[in-house]
């Protein structure tokens, strides 16, 4: 199995950002307890704090796929429907 990086970036909206803080913080626990999470961190850009990025490793996509169907990330998605401006992922693999 080849371990998997995962980047997001997520752009709350300004009126938006707290509300975005507390729902992303609150998928912490309950992910980093899941089959295959190595790690899952999540940061706040200091200049610009509508940007967060979570820094994830897992230990392979399957697992990071069942992650993605979890019921937390769907109560994330409705609890911030129309709260972020933007939000992109990267899927990475560590090539040295």
């Amino acid at each position: 199995m080849t371990q998997l990086t995962i980047i997001a970036n997520i752009i709350a909206k300004e009126d938006k950002i707290e509300l975005v803080k507390s729902e992303l913080l609150k998928l912490i626990d309950v992910t980093r307890a899941e089959q295959g999470c190595i790690n899952y961190n999540l940061h706040q850009d200091n200049e610009n704090p509508k940007h967060f990025l979570f820094y994830e490793n897992w230990e392979s996509r399957e697992l990071w796929q069942t992650h993605m169907d979890n019921q937390h990330l769907k109560d994330y998605l409705a609890a911030t429907e129309g709260a972020v401006d933007s939000f992109t992922l990267n899927e990475m693999t560590s090539i040295a």
